[in-house]
């Protein structure tokens, strides 16, 4: 059974709000409840994300789709936790903190969630500062403050991209030390790993879109090295 039938058979149980889906989920629940509670809350925040500017865009809602890729047949019961969310008077602080339990602080799947969180908010061909600061709140809930969310930000925001800031890196560190972060960081975004995390397979494509921007960065910063 596909993630998007789990999800439809959530999604008639939902009363008025979404919050409640999440009171008997944690970090130890089992990756299949995982899978289901970390779709749920990524639609929850893909809604709230898509409203942060005031209006919800025909160009974000595609752009929510094209991140969750769900099959047509599907679709009514997405549309359902998402309709419920940009309703509910809960602000998105209580979706980000419920997916925030799921996994460690700082894990790649969080992080994941914020790449997907910017491709939504970006899709208007502008990130507003109502939406940024959004996604500030959502990554200081994640656990990434201060750098390490102008990091994640450097990889969507149109700004000069430094192949450091991308692969987490600072600038004087050794071949042997940048070697071993990337090394780490393309174990942690291997799609079995992600999948073993919780994340389900139809979601795996943020990871691996997050590897290919690694791979490029790592490439530069080691051309760029004193043989």
């Amino acid at each position: 059974m596909s993630i998007w039938s789990n999800i439809a058979g959530a999604a008639q149980n939902l009363g008025g709000s979404v919050g409640d889906f999440f009171a008997g989920f944690s970090r130890k629940s089992t990756v299949p409840e995982k899978s289901v509670a970390f779709t749920i809350g990524m639609i929850a925040l893909g809604a709230k994300m898509a409203k942060a500017d005031g209006v919800v865009t025909k160009d974000e809602v595609a752009a929510f789709k094209q991140v969750f890729h769900v099959p047509e047949k599907d679709m009514a019961a997405v549309e359902r936790v998402f309709d419920l969310a940009k309703q509910d008077v809960a602000g998105f602080q209580t979706y980000a903190e419920q997916v925030a339990r799921l996994f460690v602080p700082k894990s790649s799947v969080l992080e994941n969630v914020l790449d997907g969180l910017f491709h939504i908010a970006k899709a208007d061909h502008a990130i507003h500062e109502d939406e940024l600061t959004f996604l500030e709140h959502v990554a200081e809930i994640f656990g990434f403050k201060g750098q390490e969310f102008t990091r994640i930000r450097a990889r969507h925001v149109a700004i000069a991209e430094d192949p450091y800031e991308i692969l987490g890196v600072t600038r004087g560190s050794s071949a042997a030390v940048i070697k071993q972060h990337y090394r780490k960081l393309a174990r942690d975004l291997h799609p079995d790993k992600q999948m073993s995390k919780g994340v389900p397979e139809e979601m795996v494509q943020l990871a691996s879109d997050r590897l290919a921007r690694i791979n490029v960065a790592y490439e530069q910063v080691m051309k760029g090295l004193p043989a």
